[in-house]
């Protein structure tokens, strides 16, 4: 009988365990960028230890390649990676096991700048020029919508791969444009550095609104109860963010010391009313239609039904 009871003992006792004193879950995070205040809400979930509360270990990775985190995550690699809704909806009609169950940034960052000082007015100045950008599939498709807008086709333009370097390559007379610009970000920079650069933002050039960041794991590992958890420490990090932005710009930089930088404070502010309060929300409709526009743009072959690349996982029951 004793032998019965002990291991009934231990589950239960297992279960009464508040989830901060249980041994962590390990989760690994790939990030689409180095880590910057795009990442506030990972951060500062993770620095006050809402992660842990809710018995997870989450770290952070900053890719070599930004084209990386997806792929990982598809071969297994990886938990789950920061990406874009655009380039999701490319990858998942290529085959990849896919599927979005969180958004950190809810509406567009991207957009295509040149320098203000520069010859390009309007984006019909572009024609026979070079525009660089940094993730392939997906920045191109933005730029085909935005040029045919303005009669022209990504065969007026040539691209340029320039990885992490856009306003460098901007600025230094690489290129004479570059897709992919944050506007939270490059934007500051070039400001900063004395070459202001004048910006053309996707949704009002013929692209519909999306989520820009959101969170993407292999279809195969939604059924694993730490994602729920992991969204619901991701959303007390939120409200701590937005609720005292002071106090979390302190934690980002005890964090990360090298990012304690006019560049950093800038994008900070501008980011901070662009982050999802409700990162496990699905507006159905905004991917519907987003779907429907990539479509249309034969950017991927047909809108597939939704839920084969973005779901809203159901409340956790863990206590």
């Amino acid at each position: 009988m004793h032998r019965l009871l002990a291991p009934l003992f231990a589950l239960a006792l297992a279960l009464a365990t508040p989830a901060s004193a249980r041994a962590a879950d390990k989760l690994t995070v790939m990030l689409d960028w180095f880590v910057n205040p795009d990442h506030a809400t990972l951060v500062v979930a993770r620095e006050r230890g809402y992660f842990k509360a809710q018995g997870l270990e989450v770290e952070l990775i900053a890719p070599a390649d930004p084209n990386d985190p997806p792929k990982l995550v598809a071969a297994g690699k990886a938990d789950i990676a920061v990406s874009y809704q655009p380039q999701l909806h490319v990858q998942v009609a290529q085959g990849l096991p896919l599927l979005r169950f969180g958004t950190l940034v809810a509406t567009p960052l991207n957009s295509l700048v040149v320098l203000r000082d520069g010859p390009v007015r309007a984006i019909a100045d572009l024609k026979g020029r070079k525009i660089g950008y940094s993730v392939g599939g997906f920045e191109d498709a933005l730029l085909k919508a935005m040029l045919e807008k303005h009669g022209l086709k990504l065969s007026d333009v040539t691209l340029v791969n320039v990885n992490f370097s856009l306003s460098p390559a901007l600025i230094s007379g690489q290129v004479d444009a570059v897709i992919g610009a944050f506007r939270n970000f490059e934007l500051n920079q070039m400001d900063i550095v004395g070459r202001p650069g004048r910006v053309f933002f996707v949704e009002e050039e013929g692209v519909p609104a999306y989520d820009e960041l959101i969170l993407v794991a292999h279809r195969d590992r939604l059924g694993d109860g730490r994602m729920r958890r992991f969204l619901d420490a991701l959303e007390q990090g939120t409200q701590y963010l937005i609720n005292h932005p002071k106090e979390s710009w302190q934690l980002f930089i005890a964090a990360y010391k090298d990012r304690d930088d006019e560049l950093n404070r800038r994008a900070w502010g501008d980011t901070l009313p662009r982050f999802a309060l409700r990162p496990a929300a699905l507006d159905r409709v905004r991917y519907e239609r987003f779907a429907a526009f990539l479509a249309a743009q034969k950017i991927i072959p047909e809108a597939l039904e939704i839920g084969r690349y973005a779901v809203e996982l159901p409340a956790t029951t863990r206590p």
